[in-house]
């Protein structure tokens, strides 16, 4: 189903409605700061094997996830007081942060090496979702492995409309990815280079 959502004050009803669907393990596309992202509860193992398939991804890639704000993160990441203050300076924004995991975490969202890769995107509707659904919504870009990311709604509902239980139509989008920086240690550490500005990184 394709839903309208307002993306500057996204109406109360049609947040509860899209919710309800990620409670009884449905599967989202919705709008971020970057581009589109198809999502689900972290909770919902059925749910997250549906997005493996849906995006032909490599199921040794874990994904990450949406948390509503920077308290909700201290629930599923160790998050020390120099990675606190980097995400204090640069969240709601278009960066994954690496963290190590806490045991709340489920595995199938996990690294091998127990950390988790963290969003708080600029982005009231997805942010909305979070706060209702009460727990973090997997994120990745709405698009098959190694193909470019879409940040037009109607393209992500023509081309996975049949898959998703849920397409929110919140505008038109860039075609484009978080910056990931790992935050564990004291040292912060690009991996991708995406939106956002990262030049603060150098000054460490």
């Amino acid at each position: 189903m394709l839903i309208a959502i307002n993306p500057d004050n996204p109406q109360g009803r049609l947040i509860s409605q899209v919710v309800k669907s990620v409670e009884e393990g449905g599967v989202i596309a919705y709008p971020t700061d970057t581009t589109y992202g198809i999502g689900c509860s972290i909770f919902n193992k059925k749910g997250v094997e549906r997005i493996y398939q849906i995006k032909h991804r490599e199921s040794k890639k874990p994904f990450s996830f949406i948390c509503s704000d920077l308290s909700d993160i201290a629930k599923y990441a160790k998050v020390s007081n120099f990675a606190y203050k980097v995400m204090k300076r640069h969240l709601p924004g278009p960066y994954t942060f690496i963290l190590d995991a806490t045991a709340t975490v489920p595995d199938l969202v996990q690294t091998k090496q127990k950390t988790v890769g963290i969003r708080v995107p600029d982005n009231n509707i997805c942010l909305a979702i979070t706060r209702e659904l009460g727990h973090p919504i997997i994120t990745t870009s709405a698009n098959i492995s190694g193909e470019d990311p879409i940040g037009d709604p109607l393209t992500v509902y023509e081309e996975m409309g049949k898959q998703l239980d849920f397409v929110i139509d919140g505008g038109n989008l860039p075609h484009d990815v978080s910056s990931v920086i790992s935050l564990i240690g004291d040292t912060p550490e690009i991996i991708r280079q995406g939106a956002g500005d990262t030049s603060w990184f150098m000054g460490q």
